[in-house]
């Protein structure tokens, strides 16, 4: 039992020690030359691709922000010019209707003194052709009268009244 209380599975010694702190070193110049070095630069690389992506990012969405606000300027632009050009068509078409009446009202009124001159004439040919007729009547009353020898109130009645039936008034 005494060989168990003395009993140690670590006893150091100076030499173990030493091969120990030897062996942990070159593991440690080992470890940093192939692995912590590659770490450090594979972290260092993804830390540089990150930030870079990251500028990148913000870059893009600068110019998104940009691209966004030269579009709604443009839209305004777009609007403003359409409202112009339908303000102008509004115009026009006004116009047009303006000019429309106005001609139609001039061609009216050209019909209506052609018009006013085309019975101006029939009246003014009527009434010359009434006036030959009432003359040839009158001539041919005149022409009967004559002929005839009246020599009382009766008898120029009875002339009268076959003149009168034998006009034809039309």
């Amino acid at each position: 039992m005494i060989a168990l209380i003395t009993f140690a599975p670590f006893q150091p010694t100076p030499g173990l020690a030493i091969w120990s702190l030897v062996i942990f070193l070159l593991f440690w110049f080992l470890a940093g030359k192939f692995a912590f070095k590659p770490i450090a630069e594979a972290i260092a690389t993804r830390e540089f691709d990150i930030q870079s992506s990251i500028d990148q990012a913000k870059k893009t969405r600068e110019e998104m922000e940009k691209m966004q606000s030269d579009i709604e300027k443009l839209l305004g632009e777009a609007r403003e010019e359409r409202s112009k050009i339908l303000q102008e068509a509004k115009e026009i078409k006004n116009q047009m209707i303006s000019e429309g009446k106005e001609k139609a009202k001039q061609e009216a009124a050209k019909i209506a003194a052609a018009a006013m001159t085309d019975i101006e004439n029939q009246k003014n040919a009527m009434m010359l052709d009434v006036k030959n007729e009432i003359g040839a009547m009158a001539l041919s009353v005149a022409e009967k009268i004559l002929k005839q020898d009246l020599q009382s109130n009766a008898e120029q009645q009875k002339l009268a009244d076959t003149f009168v039936k034998d006009l034809h008034l039309n």
